[in-house]
């Protein structure tokens, strides 16, 4: 395990809630009117949700899946196999494929043990609200042995997948690429590689759920010997930079899955929470790798999604430059780069054209010294080993903060109507995450709403008060990064920076916003974006 030493200066939080705390809130408000004074929310199921759905261009195609979550012994290669939980009995799942405009109707069918409840989230779509699959905002959880049909208009071509939205589910084997064609596809190539990166620990070394155990208890619960600081703006005197020798019989914990010690200059420091003992790119370790069969001089579209709970993954192809078209499906203006930083719940498409030979595609965990990797194949040629580290990886690294929207999917220049600052609080020491201050109460979603009203141009400005970084995603909308960065649903906040994005607000309903970083959610860093009725 890493040393604990530098880690330990950037544990602390230090995030109070700001003076721009949310505008109209009230504890315990209700979906459609709630308490005297609270506001009066549009509910995922309203007529209004409805009609809007029903501008959507749709081609009458219906596509129909049917996803069935169950225990899975999944093989990892190598010999490495994975007791865990996928859609039938695979890992990625396989991917759905649609076409702009068609209706998907995907029945998902719960056969998970011990009574577990689940759902899918549609990440990154801009579907209407009733359907985004978020207990309990959006829906009731889908108990064991019961199904639940999801039934959509997914309008928007892109790169996007597919996930749970109940604990940390996401952090196992559940999920699987969802890919929307556009009918009139700019983009001239030969092929596609659909490449999913994640990060590992289900049925390895423990479960997601046996990590989020620990991670709560904070690095105060960690026999730390801490002193002094709170989360709340707390000082960092008297912090030690290992642990107490007499942690363990103080009644400090083991630390069996967090990380200590990862740090990355992209990430503005502290890396990433949890040790994950294998890192995937669809599927397999790196000593068994996925392989893309292909012939010299051909154009291979990439379409690249990071599906780890904990993770931000540099990834580079080794001997070829990548070409950056979009970005969590939205076109941009293209860029040339050598590798791209792609955050959990981040999508990256890149075209490439193929050389001759053998060639690593290299997802480095960024700031953990680890990696997934994947082979390209397009003639003769040894097989690199599992830890090749290709140049690429240190040229020129592609961030979303680089790149400028499309001309056609940028937003019209227009003063926003509505602002809202999202501050991003907690720390290690008490594993508080939160937004505001809060942390988000699932038994009480409507509890403190970001408001919005349909029509308005809505801005919101992440302010990380943390010393880690967050990829904060938003459902059911786009935003603009800036006044022409590209369009996403999921931007990496670094430490004590700021990020402001914009988006229109076009879809009624109640949303959440949170980061994807499965931990930090499931501990609090969740808002619901909630719209007036």
């Amino acid at each position: 395990m890493n040393s604990i030493d530098r880690r330990s200066v950037l544990l602390a939080g230090l995030g109070a809630a700001g003076a721009g705390a949310l505008a109209a809130c009230s504890s315990g408000s209700g979906g459609s009117g709630g308490s005297s004074g609270a506001p009066s929310l549009v509910s995922p199921d309203d007529k209004v949700v409805a009609a809007t759905d029903k501008k959507r261009r749709t081609t009458g195609t219906v596509r129909q899946v049917t996803l069935t979550a169950a225990s899975a012994v999944l093989d990892l290669g190598g010999g490495v196999t994975a007791k865990s939980w996928a859609f039938s009995g695979r890992t990625p799942g396989k991917e759905v494929r649609l076409s702009a405009g068609d209706t998907l109707a995907a029945e998902l069918s719960n056969q998970l043990p011990d009574r577990t409840t689940t759902s899918i989230h549609w990440h990154g779509i801009a579907l209407r609200a009733d359907m985004d699959g978020v207990p309990p905002a959006t829906q009731t959880a889908v108990r064991a042995g019961g199904t639940f049909t999801y039934r959509f208009i997914a309008d928007a071509p892109g790169t996007y997948f597919l996930h749970p939205h109940v604990g940390v589910q996401l952090d196992r084997g559940l999920y699987a690429p969802l890919i929307v064609e556009d009918p009139k596809e700019p983009l001239s190539y030969d092929d596609e590689w659909v490449v999913v990166l994640d990060d590992w620990v289900d049925g390895v070394t423990g479960t997601p759920d046996q990590v989020f155990a620990e991670l709560r208890q904070g690095m105060g619960g960690m026999g730390m010997g801490m002193g002094g600081g709170g989360t709340s703006g707390g000082g960092m005197s008297g912090m030690n930079s290992s642990p107490s020798p007499s942690a363990s019989s103080s009644g400090g914990m083991s630390m069996r899955f967090m990380l200590t010690g990862a740090e990355s200059e992209l990430l503005g420091g502290d890396a990433g929470d949890v040790t994950y003992p294998y890192h995937l790119v669809n599927g397999r370790i790196p000593a068994d790798p996925d392989i893309y069969t292909g012939k010299p001089g051909k154009r291979v579209r990439l379409r690249i999604i990071n599906a780890g709970g904990d993770t931000a993954y540099r990834v580079a192809l080794g001997g070829h430059k990548l070409t950056v078209t979009h970005t969590d499906g939205f076109p941009v203006q293209h860029q040339q780069a050598d590798a791209v930083l792609v955050g959990m719940g981040e999508r990256y498409d890149v075209l490439v054209t193929l050389a001759d030979g053998v060639f690593p595609l290299v997802a480095l965990a960024e700031g953990k010294g680890a990696g997934g990797m994947a082979l390209v194949r397009t003639g003769s040629g040894s097989t690199p080993k599992p830890t090749v580290r290709p140049a690429e990886l240190n040229g020129m690294i592609m961030t979303a903060a680089q790149l400028k929207a499309a001309d056609d999917v940028r937003l019209d220049s227009k003063k926003a109507d509505r602002v809202h600052r999202i501050e991003l609080t907690g720390g290690m020491m008490h594993y508080d995450w939160g937004i505001n201050g809060n942390r988000f109460d699932m038994n009480d979603p409507t509890a403190n709403p970001i408001l919005v009203e349909q029509g308005q141009r809505v801005r919101l400005d992440f302010v990380n008060t943390t010393t880690m970084w967050h990829p904060m995603h938003l459902h059911g909308h786009t935003y603009q990064l800036g006044t022409g960065g590209p369009r996403k649903d999921t931007t990496l906040v670094l430490p004590k920076k700021t990020v402001s994005v914009h988006f229109d607000a076009d879809n009624p309903g109640q949303w959440m916003l949170h980061c994807h970083n499965a931990y930090h959610g499931e501990a609090g860093m969740m808002a619901l974006v909630a719209y007036q009725a």
